[in-house]
C-alpha cells in the first residue's frame, strides 16, 4: 500500500560515496525547483546511507518533484522517490504538532527552516521546451499602423532571436562550492543534454552544451536566475558564436 501524499519525500538508491554536504548540496540543487525546500536530510550512519529526505513546504511541491525527477541518474544511480511514511519534524513544528520523541537524534537534525526560495514549477519546464523553437524562429512583428519611431522598438528585440541562439549554454554566477556533477544534473534534466565544461581555475563559471540551439533554448528559459543555493542565483546566457 502507497503511502499517503506528503511534504516529505524519500529518497533512495542514492550513490553512498557521496559525502553528506556535497549530498544535500546537490538535493537542493536539483530539487528547490520545485518549490520552497524546508529541510534535507541525509544521514552518514550505516542505517542510513544511500538514503536521504527532502521536505518542501507544501504538498504540491513534492508531488510535482516526484513525478518529474522518479528515477532521475544522480550521481550514476536511478532515484527512487516515494512520499515518506511519516510526517517530518521541520513541517510538524511549524504547524505546533510537534511532539519530542523520547530518544533524540542527537543532533543529526538541521534547523527546520531555510531561506525562502521563489517557487519554480516543473510546468516551467515543459513550457519553456514547447516555446523555445518558434520564439527562435518568429520574424519581428511590427503594427501596421505605428509611426516611424516605433519600428526600432520592435525591431531590437527580435534581434537576439536571431543572431544569439548557439546550443552552447555560458553559465556564470556559481557558487564557490558548484562542481561539474552539480550543474550537470541541474542542466541533464532538458532534452538534448550533452555535456558540462569547467573553466580551470574559475569556480563561478561553466558552459553546457546541448544538442541543438531548441533544446540549449528550453534549458535558458527554465534556468535563468535560478537559485542554486538559497543565496546564489545563477546566470545563464547564450554562448558567443
Amino acid at each position: 500500500m502507497e503511502a499517503p501524499t506528503n511534504n516529505t519525500l524519500y529518497i533512495n538508491n542514492v550513490n553512498e560515496k557521496i559525502k553528506q554536504a556535497e549530498l544535500k548540496k546537490s538535493l537542493y540543487a536539483i530539487f528547490s525547483q520545485f518549490g520552497q525546500i524546508v529541510d534535507i536530510v541525509a544521514l552518514n550512519n550505516v542505517k542510513m546511507r544511500g538514503q536521504a529526505f527532502v521536505v518542501f513546504k507544501e504538498v504540491r511541491f513534492a508531488t510535482e518533484a516526484m513525478r518529474a525527477m522518479q528515477g532521475f541518474p544522480f550521481y550514476d544511480k536511478a532515484m527512487r522517490i516515494a512520499y515518506a511514511k511519516s510526517k517530518s519534524d521541520a513541517i510538524a513544528k511549524v504547524e505546533g504538532t510537534y511532539v519530542e520523541r523520547p530518544k533524540v537524534s542527537r543532533g543529526e537534525k538541521r534547523k527546520a527552516e531555510e531561506e525562502a526560495i521563489q517557487t519554480r514549477l516543473a510546468k516551467k519546464r515543459v513550457e519553456a521546451v514547447s516555446a523555445a523553437a518558434p520564439v527562435m524562429m518568429a520574424p519581428p512583428v511590427i503594427p501596421q499602423a505605428a509611426p516611424v519611431q516605433q519600428a526600432p522598438v520592435q525591431v531590437a528585440p527580435a534581434q537576439p532571436a536571431v543572431e544569439l541562439p548557439n546550443k552552447i549554454l555560458f553559465i556564470t554566477q556559481l557558487p564557490e562550492e558548484a562542481n561539474e556533477m552539480m550543474v550537470k544534473m541541474l542542466f541533464n534534466q532538458y532534452p538534448g543534454f550533452k555535456e558540462v565544461r569547467l573553466v580551470p581555475g574559475r569556480h563561478d563559471i561553466a558552459f553546457v552544451e546541448f544538442e541543438s540551439e531548441a533544446n540549449a533554448g528550453a534549458a535558458r528559459s527554465s534556468l535563468n536566475n535560478f537559485k542554486i543555493t538559497p543565496t546564489n542565483a545563477i546566470s545563464v546566457a547564450y554562448a558567443k558564436k
